[in-house]
């Protein structure tokens, strides 16, 4: 969805932009094309190999920042950096596709590689760890609320009795197994639930995301723009609940007459409803199709 998101943020040559999940540097790329030598893009990402491949494919550009971080510390690298306002904000949640596609990482039940999962690579917590050390009921929570995974208790209770459990294939099998057949054919893919599920837990990907969206809402400019790509109904509902508190002004009970609680509008929302990737996007990239953009707009 670039050309949506290029478009959402209506970039300004001058302006200071911050992409949260910079990954492959995929959107952040254009973005700098958007920018004059006055202009600067600061990138944040975890994963220390993203950073690395965005350092090469955006070599060519002196006005681009890369910092190692998770972005729910946004607000530390942004006091480090002595960044006082944004012009634009772009939150890209979930898994990269350089991520999904490497092996090594363990995120994909495509192919048979050991449990990892892990976005950073420094941090202790991985899914081996998750699926070998976890309690069934442990288990059983996060594939129910992190997946909603309507089997969750049956899978969670094969994994507990098939330990140890080393490799993506060997998870992907037992899940085949906790299922009817029927289901597992019926679905696009029977192991997407609990890998999500499975992943979300690893890299904390919902904790202080609401928070987060809040704090950067605050550092825009008037007029500046923040848009977020979600891909799973979890994420998208916090982003949603994020937007709609940002853009009410006063929440008091409908029969008060005079307002007492203080809040005042700080966004005007672009979009009413989630935009969602074109069809033809959607057949060339599948990933897209659970895309859903949302874009604000500071007042």
């Amino acid at each position: 969805m670039l050309n949506e998101i290029l478009s959402g943020l209506n970039i300004k040559p001058d302006g200071i932009y911050l992409d949260c999940t910079i990954g492959g540097a995929g959107h952040s790329r254009e973005i700098v094309k958007h920018l004059s030598n006055k202009g600067r893009l600061i990138g944040i990402d975890k994963d220390q190999d993203a950073l690395d491949v965005c350092k090469e494919r955006l070599k060519d550009y002196n006005n681009v920042t890369l910092v190692k971080s998770d972005f729910k510390d946004v607000q530390k690298v942004l006091d480090d950096l002595n960044i006082q306002g944004l012009d634009g904000v772009l939150i890209d949640l979930g898994v990269s596709s350089y991520q999904l596609d490497n092996p090594e990482r363990g995120f994909s039940f495509r192919y048979d590689a050991k449990l990892d999962m892990r976005m950073d690579k420094t941090q202790k917590l991985s899914a081996y760890e998750v699926v070998n050390t976890y309690s069934k009921q442990h288990l059983t929570r996060i594939l129910a609320e992190y997946g909603e995974e309507e089997y969750a208790s049956s899978i969670a209770n094969n994994i507990v009795n098939n330990r140890p459990i080393e490799t993506t294939k060997q998870l992907a099998s037992i899940i085949e197994k906790s299922m009817p057949t029927k289901v597992v054919y019926k679905r696009n893919g029977a192991h997407k639930k609990t890998f999500q599920a499975i992943r979300i837990e690893v890299n904390g990907e919902l904790d202080r995301l609401f928070e987060t969206i809040n704090y950067l809402i605050t550092k825009l400019n008037k007029g500046g723009r923040i848009a977020i790509l979600s891909f799973h109904s979890l994420e998208d509902r916090i982003v949603k609940n994020a937007f709609k508190i940002n853009a009410t002004g006063c929440m008091c009970p409908p029969k008060t007459p005079i307002c007492i609680c203080g809040h005042k509008q700080t966004l005007e929302l672009v979009n009413k409803k989630p935009i969602m990737a074109s069809e033809s996007e959607q057949k060339i990239n599948p990933r897209s199709t659970s895309a859903k953009l949302r874009i604000g707009e500071k007042i």
